[in-house]
């Protein structure tokens, strides 16, 4: 078999690391967790890892918890449910670890959230298209604490 010059190779990894992400795209309610996500385009953990990060930037464990609060935070605006069906439905195991991210990501807590929302906070007259894109989660723990979460 002839070797593979680096672009190819390099388009071929990014090939893959799209199916990654759309993979954590489609099934973020899931468990998934990265050596399954490495299982399925045969790569090592490790190298689907650093290749995750070099190409969008964070882990692929932390665009799945991304991938999950933003859909988290949809459920939240609705109001018809709790906080804990809220992260058990995102697929989250563990209701500390839901909301510290959270709170790491939206810069107050999932019940705190919840609550401005079923108030407005803000919201009226805003289309719910533009209301989810102004609320989109800030990655990398960059949220603005103690600030309005929605605009």
């Amino acid at each position: 078999m002839p070797a593979r010059s680096p672009d190819a190779q390099r388009l071929r990894d990014l090939a893959l690391l799209r199916r990654v992400r759309d993979r954590i795209d489609r099934e973020y309610e899931q468990p998934l967790d990265v050596e399954a996500l490495a299982r399925g385009v045969g790569m090592s953990a490790g190298h689907l890892s650093r290749q995750f990060r070099a190409a969008y930037g964070e882990s692929p464990y932390a665009y799945l918890m991304t991938r999950r609060i933003e859909r988290a935070m949809a459920l939240l605006r609705r109001g018809d449910m709790s906080v804990t069906e809220v992260c058990f439905a995102v697929g989250c195991a563990s209701l500390g670890t839901f909301s510290t991210r959270f709170t790491e990501l939206v810069g107050v807590p999932p019940s705190v959230y919840r609550r401005q929302a079923a108030e407005g906070a803000g919201t009226e007259g805003i289309p719910s298209c533009v209301a989810k894109n102004v609320t989109r989660p800030i990655r990398n723990r960059e949220a603005r604490s103690g600030g309005p979460v929605l605009p």
